[in-house]
């Protein structure tokens, strides 16, 4: 059977309507995406306030690591937590709000290596980036590894004002 003249008429049917089909495979992988841009923007918009009310001589794509299952924490200069981004919830169970006024070291425990701990307070302390790997404990008290790229963030007259990490499980 030669269905040729067929799908010759099925296609110029299909090209006359204005609309496109699309598998619905595609729709549901940019829906999935929608979703977390979606989740992200509120984030994007308060870090963006942050930037700009601090008076930052940094600039981060703020949307492009919210939505790569990125979390952001931003103390201030003291290493209060300022800002948490939403999606710490999914990382370790503490909602934003209950991690703001907190010192990073609220995630650390008993199991937390002292000597990756110090050498973070050593970047800090000397104000420099630094990439670490630290045992730190979620909500409920179980244990996640979070690799953290922490920076320090300076205002444009060059007086440091806060710190921001990008932070990961850890693999």
């Amino acid at each position: 059977m030669d269905f040729t003249e067929y799908e010759i008429a099925v296609k110029k049917y299909k090209n006359s309507f204005s609309a496109k089909y699309f598998p619905l495979i595609s729709w549901d992988i940019y829906i999935t995406f929608f979703d977390t841009l979606k989740k992200a923007l509120p984030d994007v918009f308060l870090l963006n306030k942050i930037a700009v009310e601090n008076n930052w001589n940094s600039n981060w794509n703020f949307q492009k690591e919210l939505t790569s299952d990125t979390v952001i924490v931003v103390t201030d200069s003291n290493l209060k937590i300022v800002f948490a981004s939403k999606n710490i919830v999914e990382m370790n169970g503490y909602k934003p709000e209950e991690v703001i006024g907190n010192s990073p070291k609220m995630f650390q425990g008993k199991l937390t290596d002292s000597n990756v701990s110090k050498e973070i307070s050593s970047a800090v302390k000397e104000q420099r980036p630094f990439s670490q790997i630290i045992t730190n404990y979620c909500k409920d008290g179980s244990l996640y590894k979070c690799h953290i790229n922490g920076y320090p963030v300076f205002d444009k007259s060059g007086r440091l004002i806060n710190f921001i990490a990008f932070e990961k499980i850890a693999a």
